[in-house]
């Protein structure tokens, strides 16, 4: 791999799948001529040119056109655009190519490649990062303006053409006006070029030609007038690498198909399929198991927007608007479940107007191509898009999470046709982690045996669907996002009450919601000063009143100057003028309310390898034959073929430095860390290939002839010896305390609230409940996903031990496990008269697991790190508790459940 392919890898921030790609355009381009087929012994150039690509990928069978065309089959959504970008500035800068056309299957892709190629500013640009295109632009020409191109170009002018094929169809074939023929508009005279558009590229002697979709360029029209351009290369972008005859490409040099990204489970959704428990058809009428699909189809959907905003707001992430896509058999049938969906007795008309037709009927409608255009921008109030096969290549959306066909011929198959426009993810195209954002659903009620079956069939596209089903039940709950209120909220809003109650004027009504709100900016100020002392306490010292009076001071002008209220600036300086006043008040309740958590990110420092010491193993494979090499002669014009009997020179040098030459050849060999153990392996190689050859044959032809084979065969051994260690962890940079982020959690709705002193039954559905009445707790409300935690966090109310204890959200720590890949989430945080506890509540059988341990490993760092710094700064030490489940009951005290950690 050169430096510049590494140079746009790192710039382009490549997917694997994509560097891979462009590592194989590298090899291929190097390989070949990348000249213009001759009109004369054109047969015989491909011929030779395609022999050239054989000798790197040997899958490619014939490049199917009349210049040298290569294939790359990409599934969707791992982005084929932005390899065709890397592709382009690949060949300019290592290459120097200046001239590419670019061809889009329909008009929508058309569209977005034109934004994709031509414009810096947009969030796509598939060059962005790449230094050289910012001084030098590339220029796109279009289907549109393409006659308007004047005068010569400049010799360092990077070109682009971008067309629509069945633009560039039409304007490159012989048409009729009046019965006579007239000329294809690409191949009229411009008068500014000279000569025609058509002729022009077609004469370029470096004109590369990408092909978005390549599938749909392989009729005979559209292939007639690629050729007919003659570049000097092609490469075909394709999801599915199939003719219009069903034939497979024959000029694939690279494929990452969908069933790989599946299996990688990094850039696709995790496809699943589902259908109502103990479901039954019999019985049902056609328009009843619409309902029952599309009820169950509503009912996901519902779970998945709350999941969504939760995930968004917890992870501090753009809100990602989910729909439904529902598939229909014609117009008529998709007329009527649009009817259906908004009508007021599906779901009390909660769908009105958030149910988009597209259909033949409906796509020359403005404000549906609007709608259907901008289905993932959040502020788009569609919910369900209702189609009958309209949606063809270029639906670049990440935001479809169910999809329902309904009334479907054969389910199957149009499942897997139809699930490749869900797969899209989005933040970023990459999987979060998070299984219910990463996770597109199908309902097949009826066919839900029957599209697993398709699945794991060999030759299904997916290979692997897994399937999931829903409780009828489950399926009835719904859920909305909820933020817990804090003891301090909840303070200030008793507060405000209490004293606008005694309020006997407008003016005194001002001036106590202007101390309340100067309250508020004091306690909001007080996280971001964590780097004006040593410790949170340090705040309420004389010194330091000053800082936390301007810091706040300056919050409330900044607030009221994004303010679009015309009182906000009057309002401000009633405020301000009360900072003074409350500030050693709202210290005092800060200090007594939040668990000073000390800023830091744990990590490991990097790993290295450890090459262990051993002798090597050679019972096996080095007992090899002494070869005589021969020499083989042809004559160029009798073609008589003969055989020479080689001569050993003894030039091959040392055997024992052939071998640790080869070995340094392996990635995960430093010759600088092991080369005392290569030499020591490599020597006791050539012994062992010495006690198997007579005294006459000289090894180091052996070990010539052999030596990649020996090489590997030692590397084997190391590898088994080898051993990744860490230096430990990275000494973090402290501050004393950080911002206690908000808490959002889902309710689910029929659940509600329960105190934390009741005893649910079943305990199964305890995850399911917001548990109040808390008096030690930072969030008035908590949500617990076990039995443990709420009995444990009842030990922590009532236990005088305790001052106060914390449920921390899911980024309040930055604690990384398993090599950094992984962030650790402890459950609790309590604070007694001298330690302060992070404690894990765990099942007794998985205590010693190896995950569980590496995390502990990882909290016990920040718990070692947090001591050290606050007893330099008199806080209080941390400790890490890993606690089993059976250890805790409602009647244990808190040092007693300490006392059992594992």
């Amino acid at each position: 791999m050169n430096q510049i392919t590494t140079y746009i890898k790192q710039r382009l921030s490549l997917r694997k799948p994509l560097g891979e790609a462009l590592e194989v355009v590298e090899k291929l381009t190097d390989a070949i001529s990348m000249k213009k087929a001759p009109d004369e012994g054109k047969d015989a150039f491909l011929k030779e040119e395609l022999a050239k690509v054989q000798t790197v990928v040997p899958i490619c069978k014939d490049f199917e056109r009349d210049f040298p065309s290569l294939a790359f089959s990409i599934a969707t959504g791992i982005g084929k655009t932005r390899l065709m970008g890397a592709c382009i500035a690949y060949l300019y800068l290592k290459k120097g190519i200046r001239h590419f056309f670019v061809l889009a299957p329909n008009l929508p892709i058309y569209e977005k490649l034109i934004r994709d190629f031509g414009d810096p500013s947009y969030e796509k640009y598939v060059f962005r990062g790449i230094a050289e295109f910012v001084s030098n632009q590339p220029v796109v020409f279009t289907g549109d303006n393409y006659e308007q191109s004047r005068g010569l170009f400049s010799d360092k002018e990077i070109q682009i053409n971008v067309f629509n094929i069945s633009k560039f169809n039409t304007d490159s074939k012989e048409s009729r006006k009046g019965g006579q023929k007239v000329a294809p508009r690409m191949k009229r005279l411009s008068e500014y070029l000279g000569q025609s558009y058509f002729d022009y590229l077609s004469k370029l002697d470096d004109l590369v030609i990408l092909m978005d979709e390549a599938h749909r360029y392989h009729a005979d029209a559209s292939k007639k007038a690629i050729n007919e351009l003659n570049p000097v290369l092609g490469l075909e972008m394709t999801a599915t690498p199939t003719d219009e005859k069903g034939k497979s490409f024959k000029n694939i040099v690279y494929e990452y198909n969908l069933a790989q990204a599946l299996d990688d489970g990094l850039y696709v959704k995790n496809p699943t399929v589902a259908t109502r428990e103990n479901f039954q058809k019999s019985g049902l009428t056609e328009d009843e198991l619409d309902i029952i699909k599309l009820e169950d189809a509503v009912s996901i959907h519902e779970q998945t927007k709350v999941h969504l905003e939760l995930y968004s707001k917890q992870n501090n992430k753009p809100i990602v608007k989910p729909f439904i896509l529902v598939i229909c058999r014609n117009i008529a049938h998709a007329q009527e479940t649009k009817e259906r969906l908004e009508s007021s007795e599906f779901f009390d008309g909660r769908y009105k107007d958030k149910v988009l037709q597209i259909d033949s009927s409906t796509k020359k409608d403005d404000d549906v191509e609007s709608l259907f255009a901008s289905l993932d921008s959040p502020d788009n109030k569609i919910e369900i898009v209702v189609h009958v096969n309209m949606l063809k290549e270029g639906w670049d959306v990440s935001n479809l999470y169910t999809i329902v066909p309904l009334r479907a011929a054969d389910a199957p198959i149009l499942v897997e046709q139809t699930i490749g426009r869900g797969l899209r993810l989005p933040y970023g195209g990459r999987r979060t982690g998070d299984s219910e954002v990463d996770k597109l659903t199908v309902l097949a009620h009826e066919n839900f045996n029957a599209v697993i079956a398709a699945a794991q069939n060999p030759d299904s596209v997916l290979k692997r669907l897994s399937y999931v089903t829903f409780d009828s039940e489950e399926l009835k709950e719904q859920s909305k996002v909820v933020t817990a209120t804090t003891k301090h909220e909840e303070s200030l809003k008793q507060q405000l009450m209490q004293q606008e109650d005694q309020a006997t004027s407008t003016q005194e009504l001002k001036q106590v919601q202007a101390i309340v709100d100067a309250k508020k900016a004091v306690w909001a100020v007080i996280p971001h000063l964590n780097t004006k002392v040593n410790n949170q306490k340090d705040l309420n010292l004389d010194d330091n009143i000053d800082i936390v009076c301007d810091a706040a001071k300056e919050y409330i002008t900044k607030r009221a100057s994004m303010s679009q209220d015309l009182f906000a600036p009057e309002d401000a300086k009633e405020q301000i003028a009360q900072v003074e006043k409350v500030v050693r008040m709202v210290l005092t309740d800060y200090m007594e309310n939040v668990i000073p958590i000390p800023r830091m990110t744990i990590q490991q420092s990097e790993t290295h390898v450890v090459y262990n010491w051993f002798d090597l193993n050679t019972q096996e494979g080095f007992d090899l034959p002494y070869l005589e090499h021969e020499i083989v002669r042809v004559g160029l014009v009798d073609k008589e073929v003969e055989k020479i009997k080689g001569l050993s020179s003894g030039a091959y040098g040392n055997p024992v430095d052939q071998l640790v030459t080869e070995l340094i050849n392996f990635e995960e060999i430093d010759y600088d860390e092991c080369s005392d153990l290569l030499f020591h392996l490599s020597e006791q190689a050539v012994d062992a290939v010495k006690k198997g050859l007579s005294v006459d044959k000289d090894p180091s032809g052996v070990i010539q002839q052999f030596k990649k084979l020996l090489a590997t065969k030692i590397y084997e051994q190391i590898r088994e010896h080898m051993s990744l260690q860490s230096q430990g962890f990275v000494k973090p940079n402290i501050l004393p305390f950080v911002e206690i982020l908000p808490q959002h959690m889902t309710e689910v709705i029929g659940y509600g609230r329960k105190d934390y002193r009741d005893v649910i039954t079943p305990k199964s559905t305890i995850s399911k409940y917001i548990f109040t009445g808390f008096m030690k707790a930072y969030y008035m409300e908590n949500k617990f996903d076990s039995s443990t935690e709420l009995d444990f966090a009842y030990v922590l109310e009532n236990d005088k031990k305790v001052m106060k204890w914390l449920r921390p959200v899911s980024n309040q720590f930055n604690i990384y496990w398993g090599n950094g890949a992984h962030k650790y989430e402890p459950d609790f945080i309590v604070e007694t008269d001298d330690t302060i506890f992070m404690v894990e509540t765990k099942s007794a059988a998985d205590i010693d697991d190896t995950n569980v341990l590496s995390k502990k490993k990882s909290a016990e760092e920040y718990c070692k790190n947090a001591t050290e710094y606050n007893l330099q700064h008199n806080g209080k030490q941390w400790k890490y508790i890993l606690l089993p489940h059976d250890a805790v009951a409602r009647t244990s005290s808190f040092d007693f459940l300490m006392a059992h950690q594992a």
